[in-house]
């Protein structure tokens, strides 16, 4: 910042941008279309700029912000009959025109999100709040592609489209009674072909087919395949018990023997 002979307090092109966050190259574009000229020079030819540039320069960034062409805000600046205030109460409806337009798509999405994220009547905070931070849309996305032209995916996706919070609370409640179940088959150290272990394998099989799809003990030995080769669902059982993954797999291909499959 510096003075000139007359008193007015004036800035250099490389203060101006760095009070405005608009780029020194910017600057100079500006001069050269005879958007934003400065009103002074320095003795030695150095661009210098007055309060009253700093507040044109301040149109020409809402107006930009705006969406506005540089063609279209020197036209808007250079309207000999506007004056500050008019520009003021003109960036104002602007920018409360957007805010309804940026509300009405928020309501958009919130809506959309509620009624198509996976098939879930859920929102991801409520995903989140009942299945933890575990919890992800690319499996989601995942499970689709593998599955998706498949009768077990169509089953699991016309049932859950139905659920209420309320049904999935239940659900989280009936799985995390299963799962503790085989902690304590576990624990307690019953092997995985004992008839307690498989007991448990069997009523999370169940559980599959009440909530999802039509689970066989062979599908449900097939899928406990991932509880050991996906480090994911593997990382899932193990924060829960270490040594759950393994015991869980076993459980249900001893199920499923037991079954004659």
């Amino acid at each position: 910042m510096t003075g000139t002979a007359a008193g007015t307090t004036t800035w250099t092109v490389g203060q101006v941008a760095e009070r405005s966050g608009v780029t020194v190259r910017t600057l100079h574009h500006y001069d050269e279309i005879g958007l934003l000229r400065p009103s002074r020079r320095s003795t030695a030819g150095y661009r210098l700029y007055t309060p009253d540039d700093l507040v044109r320069l301040q149109h020409v960034v809402v107006y930009r912000r705006l969406g506005f062409a540089l063609e279209e805000v020197a036209v808007l600046l250079d309207d000999p009959d506007a004056d500050v205030a008019a520009h003021l109460r003109r960036q104002r409806a602007e920018v409360m025109s957007r805010l309804d337009e940026l509300a009405e798509l928020v309501t958009a999405i919130d809506r959309a999100l509620e009624a198509e994220v996976s098939g879930i009547q859920l929102t991801p905070d409520e995903q989140r709040e009942l299945f933890g931070e575990g919890f992800k849309e690319e499996y989601q996305q995942e499970a689709q592609e593998r599955w998706g032209d498949t009768e077990v995916w169509r089953q699991s996706q016309e049932r859950t489209a139905r659920y209420t919070k309320a049904d999935w609370q239940a659900m989280k409640a009936e799985m995390d009674e299963v799962n503790a179940r085989f902690v304590a088959a576990l624990q307690a150290g019953e092997p995985a072909d004992s008839p307690a272990a498989m007991d448990v394998a069997e009523a999370h099989r169940q559980h599959i087919s009440r909530w999802f799809y039509d689970c066989s003990p062979e599908m449900h030995a097939g899928l406990s395949e991932m509880y050991v080769a996906d480090e994911r669902f593997t990382t899932t059982y193990e924060d829960i018990a270490p040594g759950l993954a393994q015991y869980v797999h076993d459980a249900a291909h001893a199920n499923a023997a037991r079954q004659g499959t």
